[in-house]
């Protein structure tokens, strides 16, 4: 293993284990270096990677500090490679969406309080089938968020939205050139916020798979793999 990995390691095992806390302040890079029993420069190298993977923050003049290590913040890296591979086919997004907003949908349908759900049905009538394409598919993106929202795992809704949020170019193209989409997409979201309302999970859920998948297979037999792209 590189002497870099190494110092990785051994890093994190110093948080794992709770010798380094969320706020912490490592040693000095000499005693930390002695401490670790690598060189000082492998050990550099290892704090450059774990400060760009949000794990340390790296305060010139102050020192190394371990950073709060929410999942908000983690989650950062992972958004930036989904920004990076923005040439990845859309029905590759969707596939993902197929997997995570079931499970938000169902967990939602435990957790979801009386009132975010009337809220929720209240956002499925904010629009309507005149509304301006752009404000229909930001009432669409913020209908999954409340729902990932309220499922009570964060890191769950930051894949969501990070995948969801990718999707928005698709979704335009296909509200402007489905003519029913509207008036789907309305029905399908009722659905699930009213089976989320019954504290219904399985069938959250699968209204939830049924709703996306219905728009990835229509991706696919109007657009065909790798035509269009996040």
């Amino acid at each position: 293993m590189a002497l870099t990995d190494v110092a990785i390691e051994k890093i994190k095992a110093m948080i794992l284990d709770g010798r380094l806390k969320p706020g912490d302040k490592l040693p000095r890079e000499a005693d930390l270096a002695e401490q670790l029993g690598i060189s000082r420069s492998p050990l550099r190298e290892a704090v450059s990677v774990l400060s760009m993977l949000r794990i340390l923050d790296v305060r010139r003049g102050d020192g190394t500090y371990v950073t709060s290590l929410t999942p908000n913040l983690l989650l950062e890296t992972m958004s930036f490679i989904i920004d990076f591979h923005q040439d990845s086919s859309i029905l590759d997004l969707f596939e993902v969406r197929r997997a995570l907003e079931p499970m938000a949908a169902e967990k939602a349908a435990l957790l979801m309080s009386a009132d975010d759900v009337a809220e929720l049905l209240a956002l499925t009538e904010a629009v309507d089938a005149d509304s301006p394409v752009g404000e229909v598919v930001a009432n669409d993106l913020e209908f999954h968020h409340r729902i990932a929202t309220a499922a009570g795992n964060p890191v769950l809704c930051s894949f969501a939205d990070s995948v969801a949020g990718r999707t928005q170019q698709a979704r335009i193209w296909r509200g402007v050139t489905q003519e029913d989409s509207f008036e789907q997409t309305q029905r399908e979201h009722r659905a699930i916020a009213l089976a989320i309302g019954d504290h219904q999970p399985s069938v959250a859920a699968a209204l939830s798979l049924s709703h996306v998948a219905g728009i990835e297979n229509w991706i696919r037999r109007n657009l065909g793999p790798g035509t269009m792209t996040a």
